[in-house]
């Protein structure tokens, strides 16, 4: 399990230096849904059927949704699935068309620290391009999208237990095939 939990750090964190979309922790939140209640004094919202969060580059999607506002002014975010998946998707700072997109049964976002926390059943992919580079799966993954750090663990409590489970990881290679070399001429073909 230390082996598979090294690789995902050297495959997720030292692939690619580029950090999460600085740009997105400025910019509104939207959030469309099908319905919402809002308790005021516990500082709650409650949204139900079909919730898409957006902030910028970042989107996050569930069947509901849990937005609590902390007393310094952050959003907490809990997503849940209920049968389906929960998604996430943001872009990252640096060259070119790189993000990161992950779904599990329950996701927690935590915009203070800019904190993913997946929960069940999770599944985190890094896509440049429009094309998925590398793939990570487990029971929890934590994602820091500012320090570009992943945590993988067995149990959906976000521990490591034996017997706990197993995760897997599909590294694609960063290397491209030698050029095609053309076939040598035959000796009694050369003029």
């Amino acid at each position: 399990m230390k082996r598979l939990l090294l690789s995902a750090a050297l495959l997720l964190g030292v692939a690619a230096p580029a950090l999460a979309e600085k740009a997105d922790s400025y910019k509104p939140t939207n959030i469309s849904y099908g319905s919402m209640d809002i308790d005021d004094v516990k500082q709650i919202t409650i949204l139900l059927g079909g919730v898409k969060l957006t902030r910028g580059t970042l989107t996050m999607t569930a069947e509901r949704a849990y937005v609590k506002q902390t007393p310094e002014g952050f959003q907490q975010v809990t997503l849940f699935g209920d049968g389906k998946k929960a998604t996430f998707r943001q872009k990252r700072d640096g060259a070119g068309d790189q993000w990161v997109e992950g779904d599990a049964d329950r996701i927690e976002y935590e915009e203070q620290v800019e904190l993913v926390k997946m929960f069940n059943k999770a599944t985190i992919r890094r896509l440049e391009g429009g094309k998925q580079n590398d793939e990570v799966q487990g029971e929890f993954i934590s994602y820091d999208s500012r320090k570009e750090f992943f945590s993988v663990r067995n149990t959906a409590s976000g521990e490591s237990k034996p017997g706990g489970g197993r995760g897997t990881m599909v590294i694609q290679p960063t290397r491209t095939e030698p050029p095609a070399t053309p076939p040598a001429t035959p000796p009694s073909e050369k003029k």
